[in-house]
């Protein structure tokens, strides 16, 4: 199917010249940069020149190495292995990123923080299973210990003099999160008997409170410490890939949450009414009596898409979770005390919390091609998710779904829930996985196309080479053209877009280039071109006229 222009602007919600970004949206959502103040204000000469840059994408290339359209350059931030202090690294595998600034009148130093969602042990601690026709008893606790500091997060202050951005090394805010670290639970039940958790881990996308602290996502958890699974409710342990929990007796229920970490002092605590599943992301709304809305999203094939509303201003514990019915808009509670079905098969709340994949099928909630990251669009108001792919269901390119809630409330109980399919050459991208949306309401996206797939013959992404970014604008001659501005080094994703600001800058991670290495003397990849020749994870801040543009673009284009 041919890809239709019109058709996509008009699913994202039409605009035209001085459409307003409305302020609610910017201010009060979790997942968008917070104009810094004057943000609005521009010389006649310096719009002119953004006016008449010309859009030029990128064509699909299997280059080893970040590429970027004209218009734009980079530099590297923070790699992994990069001291942020006396005491502590930059961990491994960089995932989303978030920048909060110190005065909302200097957009130019602030906190940075960046999930580290996984490791690969092979650069971590010197282990290759492939080795062993039995790795597990080859493994060590030491290995384990160096993989357990490497997940998790980073909070690191970072100051942008002359253009570029730099660490502020050793600076007090500094500090890493990792799987070591105490983390309170945000519940009156202890789970599985503890009231602190140690450690968090697979931490892939995640977003900002109202209240300026981060909110950190446990996805694929089950790789770490493995899974409960159930069967006619008698408990069985599905063991891990990591094998963690041969050295570690930590239960599965401890992981699987959405993390909320203070970038003042690090403290950290699980919000164990958001439920526990392979979070995605946690994507925020206040509403006017300050009550919270949030929108989070289960990354497994088959999985569903929630939504919890707090009952109490700035809660995340007090209030009810639901799960999307997307064929007949409505949300379903996961509520113990109301539905009878979960209580005739769950204990309590806390169990249907920890339980909630199957308290969700349950209910009737849609079974969804892996639902990832959402983001509410802060000209209409409207939720989008990307659906990645589901390959066993025939879906190998991924669509975006899109939520509008009844009235446009957030806290509303029915929906009307489309999708628009991507995939295909003629579309322009396939495997949509982070979304972003810029000061202009223009919608940003990565792909996730799996390393040993892309670049193969026999699989269908050829066409796209390597990982990319694009932008689809939503205004003028370029409106609802699907721009490649970013391509990948090898077997790399980009992933955790986030504008500074004063929308000048990108913040980008560039996670697991090499990731198909088996061999430290030939790697698949050698971005970032360290002297050593290993390839690294990294932070880049991408900037240029056609960063500036986009942000800008709603002050002078028309469709």
């Amino acid at each position: 199917m041919e890809y239709n222009r019109r058709k996509f602007i008009s699913f994202m919600g039409k605009v035209g010249l001085g459409t307003v970004v409305m302020p609610q949206f910017l201010v009060s959502c979790g997942s968008t940069a917070t104009p810094t103040n004057g943000f609005g204000n521009i010389s006649k000469e310096r719009l002119n020149t953004l006016k008449a840059f010309a859009l030029e994408g990128l064509v699909a290339s299997d280059t080893d190495d970040l590429l970027l359209a004209k218009g734009l350059n980079y530099h590297t931030i923070i790699k992994w292995g990069d001291k942020i202090s006396d005491t502590d690294t930059f961990g491994f595998n960089n995932d989303f990123t978030c920048f909060i600034p110190f005065d909302e009148n200097n957009p130019k130093d602030g906190l940075l923080w960046v999930n580290h969602e996984y490791v690969n042990p092979l650069f971590v601690s010197d282990f290759d299973a492939r080795k062993y026709e039995n790795p597990f008893e080859h493994r060590t606790k030491e290995q384990v210990d160096k993989e357990m500091y490497d997940v998790g997060g980073t909070i690191v202050r970072i100051k942008e003099e002359n253009g570029v951005w730099k660490v502020v090394e050793n600076d007090p805010h500094n500090r890493r999160i990792n799987g070591k670290t105490p983390i309170s639970v945000n519940w009156d039940s202890p789970i599985k008997g503890k009231s602190t958790i140690i450690g968090t881990n697979s931490n892939c996308s995640g977003g900002i409170t109202p209240w300026k602290t981060f909110l950190t996502c446990e996805e694929n958890y089950d790789g770490f410490f493995g899974e409960t699974e159930y069967d006619n409710n008698v408990a069985t342990h599905r063991p891990s890939s990591y094998g963690w929990e041969n050295f570690y007796d930590y239960p599965p229920e401890h992981y699987g949450w959405v993390v909320e970490v203070n970038p003042k002092d690090g403290t950290a605590q699980k919000h164990i009414a958001l439920g526990r599943f392979a979070h995605e992301c946690c994507t925020l709304y206040e509403l006017e009596d300050k009550r919270v809305v949030a929108y989070t999203a289960d990354d497994k094939n088959d999985e569903h898409l929630y939504k919890f509303i707090s009952s109490e201003p700035g809660s995340l514990k007090e209030g009810t979770l639901f799960v999307a019915d997307t064929i007949n808009g409505i949300w379903l509670a996961l509520d113990w005390e109301t539905q009878a079905v979960l209580k005739s098969n769950f204990k309590d709340q806390t169990e249907v919390l920890i339980r909630a994949r199957e308290a969700a099928k349950l209910l009737g909630a849609t079974a969804l091609n892996r639902p990832e990251d959402i983001e509410i669009d802060p000209i209409t108001g409207n939720i989008f998710i990307s659906l990645t792919n589901n390959k066993p269901k025939g879906d190998v390119h991924g669509s975006i779904l899109k939520i509008e809630e009844n009235n446009g409330a957030f806290d509303a109980l029915h929906f009307k829930a489309s999708t628009y399919l991507a995939g295909g050459e003629e579309k322009g991208f396939s495997c949509p996985d982070n979304l972003a949306f810029d000061l202009s309401g223009n919608l940003w996206l990565t792909s996730d196309m799996s390393g040993n797939s892309m670049n193969k013959k026999d699989k269908p992404y050829m066409a796209f080479k390597n990982n990319s970014l694009f932008v689809i604008p939503r205004l003028g001659e370029d409106a609802g053209k699907v721009i490649r501005v970013a391509s990948a080094p090898k077997d790399a994703e980009l992933t955790g877009p986030w504008f500074s600001p004063d929308g000048k800058t990108l913040f980008l991670s560039v996670q697991h280039p090499g990731e198909q290495t088996t061999d430290l003397k030939n790697p698949t990849s050698t971005w970032p071109f360290d002297e050593d020749g290993i390839p690294k994870p990294a932070v880049v801040a991408i900037t240029g006229d056609l960063i500036e543009k986009m942000n800008k673009l709603n002050q002078f284009e028309i469709i």
